[in-house]
């Protein structure tokens, strides 16, 4: 069976479009292949900056024969459509079929159609992946009408075995498909023949091009790494930077420079962040001051020099960069030095949303709310609230217009520079915090309330003026700031009823529709820690469901219980109970709920239940009173033996009717009991 190496050969493709694009290109053709019935052992793709590349191995290499069974026209229907579904399947009428169906008869054709040779579905399949690539963006050059990312050189298609290697002829717009390709672009531009990928790969890595891009990576870490040792530096990881650097080489070299030392006082996280996103650096840091005074670049060509001439232009560039950075530091720090005034005035004319005024309107709700949730986080109310009064601040700064994503950040050193408390400066870099399900929460007390009013006034705002989220759309990121909400909560074990604080926030939202997405959002959260939807349901039935630390807490205690054989049985008593007395309930047009009488108990089981219901109720409502709801589903649980008893030994259709409503309203006892720990009537199952 034969292998199968494709290669596309391009202009230099964006870095961020590299592995999905291997990934569509694997997915075309695999499925183009299978789909006539190419089978194949394995397939792996790879990408460089000028390549795509895909390998199949043990392909068939000639697809199996098929027969295909289409049904045709009843007999005696008209002569054009019984002609017409003879061309269509492509014989004829004596080579149709007579069967019956349901009271008909009807024509039946077998359709044979013969394999086909690898070659010609090859081609067919990768021409069509060409043309209908998913490429994000796409361009059009020349005088032809393909659309690729980047204008597309070569296209190497070959079938190799143990006979040898040969080309799948075919064209796409002029692109004759071949067994040759190029190497290094500088180290090795002219084109070279391959016959397998074996070949192809170690004539790539001869010609300077390392194909896997993970090898690449691997490459560029270990290079780094070492040569920042050998200075007694290390090199920061940056899992993203790794990536789209090896996105950006094909032969890569690595070069470590030095920072000026005009711009080493620069804090850590501006160097960084400059040196990332403008020059496509990894920051180094020495590992006897702490502090970031190198940088690695990753060249694509090897010079004689060394790479001395690429580190000093890279060098001039990066210095006209921090200079930047520095004016813009320095600027920053006489305005924070001065109080920060101007920066919250400046907010006054930015607007936040056409119906909800400024960022001067928007912190002032934050302010209000901050200081009102002070008392839930134990935070000074005053401290708190200069902390909501000054956390966005730093939006008006150059440095934050220049870097959007240091903001939070540098509102912590620029509260620091105005002589702030610690915890104001800690408040205004973590209220932006969780940004997502593992970014950490703030403990601290101040940032804790900041972090909580932010987020509540987003999503009460929003629901003021109906613009919640819509099935994936979620433009303002309110599922987010809902999931931020419910984590600050439970993970600072908060108690917090949010009704009250959703009306506080904005007396136009809906609080029990907020509150409805709030549940949702806790669904979602609680799923992944084995917690089910319907345990949930069951809890936020009751009262006080707006007190999510309340309610994740008999969530987790109920879900427990459920987990013990008692708990699991005795939501089987409990439905048994409920289903009885709904149906008498439904049945009698009366609601038996008026208290039974342990003196029209009859049965030894009927009279113990009366017992164990007696102690159950007492044990219930001490824990429910002290928030043990662990021991209240425990209370609840010991109710399984007495129950299963009960239905055992006792008939609840008596023939005495006082028996019978006494009886009933024993089962009522039964719901209400079970029911002042979570609404059994939602547990599935």
């Amino acid at each position: 069976m034969p292998d199968l190496l494709i290669e596309l050969f391009s202009e230099e493709i964006p870095a961020r479009m590299q592995a999905r694009a291997a990934k569509d290109l694997q997915k075309l053709i695999t499925d183009g292949l299978v789909e006539v019935g190419l089978t194949y052992a394995g397939a792996a793709a790879f990408h460089t900056p000028r390549r795509l590349t895909l390998a199949v191995g043990e392909l068939l290499a000639q697809s199996k024969p098929t027969v295909e069974e289409r049904k045709g026209p009843a007999v005696g229907a008209p002569d054009k459509a019984i002609e017409g579904f003879l061309r269509g399947a492509g014989v004829s009428k004596d080579d149709l079929e007579v069967r019956t169906v349901g009271k008909k008869e009807v024509y039946f054709a077998a359709i044979h159609k013969p394999g086909r040779l690898a070659e010609d579905v090859i081609a067919e399949v990768l021409e069509a992946a060409v043309h209908n690539f998913p490429w994000p963006k796409s361009m059009r050059w020349g005088a032809g009408n393909l659309k690729w990312v980047r204008p597309l050189h070569s296209i190497l298609c070959i079938l190799s075995d143990e006979e040898g290697a040969r080309v799948v002829p075919f064209e796409v717009e002029g692109i004759v498909s071949s067994n040759t390709t190029r190497g290094h672009r500088f180290h090795a531009p002219d084109a070279f023949a391959v016959s397998s990928f074996d070949d192809y790969t170690s004539k790539l890595a001869r010609a300077h091009v390392v194909l896997d891009a993970a090898e690449r990576s691997d490459a560029i870490w270990q290079d780094a790494t070492n040569q920042a040792f050998a200075g007694g530096f290390e090199v920061i990881e940056d899992a993203g930077l790794l990536a789209e650097v090896a996105n950006l080489v094909e032969h890569p070299v690595v070069l470590m420079g030095t920072i000026d030392e005009d711009f080493l006082e620069l804090p850590a996280e501006v160097l960084q962040t400059s040196m990332r996103e403008h020059q496509k650096f990894f920051s180094v840091r020495s590992t006897k001051t702490g502090r970031i005074e190198r940088f690695v670049t990753v060249a694509n060509i090897a010079t004689a020099d060394n790479g001395a001439t690429i580190l000093a232009g890279n060098q001039k560039v990066l210095s006209a960069r921090l200079a930047d950075a520095k004016f813009f530091w320095e600027n920053d720090l006489r305005v924070a030095k001065a109080g920060m005034g101007p920066w919250t005035e400046a907010l006054s004319n930015v607007t936040f949303h056409n119906k909800l005024g400024s960022q001067a309107d928007r912190i002032a709700r934050i302010v209000a709310l901050a200081r009102r949730l002070a008392d839930v986080t134990g935070s000074d109310a005053n401290e708190t609230e200069q902390a909501a009064g000054v956390a966005k601040a730093d939006l008006s700064s150059e440095m934050v217009y220049e870097f959007p994503e240091l903001q939070g950040l540098m509102g912590r050193y620029y509260a620091k520079a105005a002589g702030m408390s610690e915890a104001i400066a800690a408040a205004a870099q973590e209220h932006y915090s969780p940004l997502g399900p593992t970014d950490a929460v703030p403990t601290a007390p101040v940032s804790v309330a900041v972090a909580l009013a932010d987020k509540l006034d987003t999503l009460a705002c929003f629901w003021a003026i109906d613009e919640k989220p819509t099935g994936s759309k979620d433009p303002f990121a309110l599922r987010r700031a809902a999931l931020g909400v419910t984590r600050l909560i439970l993970e600072n074990d908060l108690t917090l009823p949010l009704g009250d604080i959703i009306s506080a926030a904005h007396a136009d939202a809906d609080a029990s529709d907020l509150l409805a997405f709030f549940h949702d959002r806790l669904k979602v959260y609680l799923r992944d820690q084995g917690i089910r939807h319907d345990i949930i349901d069951a809890c936020t039935a009751m009262d006080g469901n707006d007190d999510l630390n309340l309610l994740v807490k008999r969530a987790r205690a109920l879900s427990d219980a459920l987990k013990t054989d008692d708990g699991e049985n005795l939501i089987q008593g409990f439905k048994r109970a409920n289903n009885i007395l709904s149906q008498a309930e439904a049945k009698d047009g009366v609601e038996y709920s008026f208290g039974a009488d342990i003196k029209f108990a009859e049965a030894d089981t009927e009279k113990a239940l009366f017992g164990a219901l007696d102690t159950a109720d007492a044990a219930i409502a001490s824990a429910m009173k002290s928030g043990d709801f662990a021991a209240a589903m425990s209370a609840m649980a010991q109710l399984r033996a007495p129950i299963d008893a009960f239905f055992d030994d006792v008939k609840i259709n008596a023939d005495s009717e006082i028996i019978r409503r006494n009886r009933l309203n024993l089962l009522s006892r039964i719901r209400t009991t079970c029911g002042a720990v979570a609404d059994l009537t939602r547990i599935e199952g």
